[in-house]
């Protein structure tokens, strides 16, 4: 055995002798270490999350952030819909803005999945978010030269309530799949009804008129005839959005949208900032798709109410185009950044 191991060794020696006479810069190349990354370990490292004091009427609580990429001129905070819907459905963007450079910022908002969840219903107003955002931007070294907003949905009246107020701290605005109007995007629903088939409709009237909304044949048939079709049109809902549905805060969305995306209620039920958009000066993208559950034709003429707009339409789009329409969305996202930040609009 002691002899059958040195023959093996001495072959072992031979062929690496043998490449690397014939190959002297592979054996070059390999004997070069990778360069030593530093670390600091005073600090602990937690994959670029931290959780951000925020100060509130009912005192300081806590709220989810996560940062992807590094870049001084580009600063990239998403506001994610609901209200309370967390920003898990969001992780799409992951596979897009970071690639192209871009510092990028996941966001839980108060109340939403990974941060804190107050019970306090004086919390859940309007202007109290946008006072968050504004201490989220400050706590995350966001400024007028590399601070912009991707708001969808909820996420969009978010940034546009803190642009009308904050506008001076933006470098630029996208208002992802969210009209300027409440009572315009009901109206519009009721365009978007009225394309069902009849029967359906009666169902839903019969449930609505009892005030049996939690009814599963209603919240069936409004997922399977409302959903698939107007909030995303993928055959198979990724997982994200799946899992993103599971961590809803119920009592904040019900108490401030409404029971559903198809029924409109709330807090937000007369939110109306039409009259308001034209005082917007900051570079500002508004985003429609065919499918969606806004107006596209309504998303284009909010972007000319604004100073300094840009039109962006996804035509396989619905209401979340970021993942049913991606090949139209982020190449128009990625430009619209990309041209505020050379100065291009």
């Amino acid at each position: 055995m002691k002899l059958r191991t040195t023959f093996l060794l001495a072959g072992l020696a031979a062929f690496f002798l043998s490449c690397k006479n014939q190959n002297p810069g592979a054996a070059s190349a390999m004997a070069e270490p990778a360069p030593a990354v530093e670390y600091d370990f005073s600090q602990v490292y937690a994959g670029g999350v931290r959780m951000i004091p925020i100060e509130t009427p009912a005192g300081t609580f806590k709220v989810w952030t996560k940062k992807f990429g590094d870049n001084p001129r580009i600063k990239v905070l998403l506001l994610h819909g609901g209200p309370a819907m967390g920003c898990e459905y969001m992780e799409c963007f992951e596979s897009f803005l970071p690639k192209e450079g871009f510092e990028m910022y996941e966001y839980d908002q108060l109340g939403a999945y990974r941060s804190d969840h107050p019970d306090n219903d004086g919390l859940w107003v309007t202007q109290r978010f946008v006072e968050e955002v504004e201490q989220v931007r400050k706590a995350l070294g966001m400024n007028k030269d590399n601070f912009y907003i991707i708001g969808n949905s909820w996420g969009g009246i978010l940034g546009m309530e803190y642009a009308l107020k904050y506008q001076d701290n933006l470098k630029g605005l996208i208002v992802s799949n969210m009209m300027g109007s409440i009572p315009d995007y009901e109206k519009y629903n009721g365009v978007l009804r009225q394309q069902m088939r009849p029967s359906l409709v009666d169902s839903l009237d019969a449930f609505e008129a009892a005030g049996d909304l939690k009814n599963p044949v209603y919240t069936d048939l409004v997922f399977k005839e409302y959903y698939t079709q107007h909030i995303c049109r993928l055959p198979e809902w990724p997982e994200p959005l799946n899992r993103c549905f599971t961590h809803l805060n119920e009592h904040i969305y019900v108490l401030m949208q409404g029971p559903s995306e198809f029924k409109v209620g709330g807090r937000l039920l007369t939110w109306d900032i039409m009259d308001k958009l034209p005082t917007l000066h900051v570079p500002t993208l508004m985003i429609g798709a065919k499918y969606d559950t806004m107006d596209p034709a309504a998303m284009e003429a909010m972007s000319k109410l604004v100073q300094n707009g840009r039109s962006l339409y996804c035509p396989e789009g619905s209401h979340l185009a970021m993942w049913d329409d991606q090949a139209h969305y982020y190449p128009g996202v990625i430009q619209f950044i990309r041209d505020v930040d050379a100065g291009k609009m």
